[in-house]
């Protein structure tokens, strides 16, 4: 197999980095500080990873020129003002890339359907009636696309993915194994002991620059679409349920529910596990930490939480105790009991004062 390598001038440029040591060298990939050999450029990202970047064997650091000054004279650096984003930059320049193109023999298309020259259709990929697959998109074995589906250009779709029918999909959007997307809202209407079952619909709309993680499933809404904004990030094992609308640059992490008819603002971050209830509408600019159950609106921007922090067992089961005494107590009781506490403890200042 070729490996492709590339100068340090040419990984310089790309970065838009300054350059010191030999612009010759030569480098064949990315490593950490610890496994990188003299083939290797790696990073330095912080005051606590100087001593393994003296110790590395790396051909070449990325680093800020604080960093820099700190380091050993002979070796090859390309000084940026973050060496972080540097190296997700050339993430992308050492990437094997998907290059062949074509339909498989084995792809089931539709008559009707329009599939860019340039795209390619792998093996078992079965591709319904008036869809669109746009230039330079892949879509690989196993996935299916129902009627009406749309894809941009530059697409990735990796295998086993369902996109169900009307979806639509814009530029770049990259979808990761397993995920299903328009699949049918949850939505039923209880009437006499019975769940009557609400026909979705709507379709999912999603914009550019989107990335879906593994396993998850978007619902196409029950009369409005669901949609997803550009430049979203989805992690792996998320649910987004019917009508639910994610603001542009937005993350979540992994295993987040969100329940249906959710707005969602832009520039918000939801930690790992995130529980958001239907109906309700988040603000721009809100980050929720790690397992937060979101029950009403939030209007402000910020950092907000509802997880509880881990402790010792024996602690945790005490604290427990507690809640639930303190559940038993009614609230105004408590606060007669603080306000009796103050009061003492303003008479005891005042009898101090007195005998000063």
């Amino acid at each position: 197999m070729n490996i492709p390598h590339y100068s340090l001038e040419t990984l310089a440029h790309l970065v838009q980095g300054e350059l010191f040591g030999d612009e010759h060298f030569n480098l064949s990939g990315l490593a950490s500080l610890e496994q990188a050999q003299s083939h290797h450029i790696s990073f330095v990202n912080g005051e606590k990873y100087v001593e393994a970047a003296k110790q590395s064997k790396a051909g070449a650091l990325i680093v800020t020129s604080a960093f820099k000054d700190q380091l050993p004279a002979s070796q090859n650096y390309i000084v940026v003002k973050n060496p972080y984003l540097a190296f997700a930059q050339l993430t992308h320049v050492f990437e094997k890339k998907m290059t062949q193109r074509g339909i498989e023999s084995t792809a089931k298309i539709h008559p009707s359907a329009m599939i860019a020259d340039n795209a390619y259709i792998g093996h078992y990929v079965i591709i319904g009636a008036e869809c669109v697959v746009g230039e330079n998109t892949v879509i690989l074995a196993h996935s299916f696309l129902g009627d009406n589906v749309e894809i941009g250009r530059d697409g990735f779709v990796e295998s086993n993915v369902s996109l169900l029918q009307g979806t639509k999909i814009k530029d770049r959007v990259r979808i990761h194994a397993n995920t299903v997307i328009g699949s049918e809202g949850f939505g039923f209407a209880p009437y006499q002991g019975k769940w009557h079952r609400i026909v979705q619909l709507g379709t999912v709309q999603i914009g550019h620059d989107v990335r879906i993680g593994s396993n998850c499933s978007i619902d196409r809404g029950a009369l409005d679409d669901t949609i997803i904004e550009d430049d979203v990030i989805i992690d792996n094992l998320v649910q987004i349920a019917h009508n639910v609308r994610i603001g542009s640059n937005t993350a979540i992490a992994a295993k987040c529910g969100i329940a249906g008819s959710t707005v969602i603002g832009k520039n918000c971050i939801l930690a790992g596990a995130c529980g958001v209830v239907g109906h309700i509408t988040i603000t721009d600019n809100v980050t929720l930490t790690g397992m937060s159950m979101v029950t009403k609106s939030i209007s402000e921007a910020g950092t907000y939480s509802s997880g509880t922090a881990l402790m010792e067992n024996n602690q945790w089961k005490r604290t427990i105790v507690r809640f639930r005494q303190l559940a038993d107590v009614p609230l105004t009781q408590i606060m007669k009991r603080l306000d009796h506490i103050q009061t003492q403890i303003e008479s005891l200042e005042s009898t101090f004062k007195l005998r000063k």
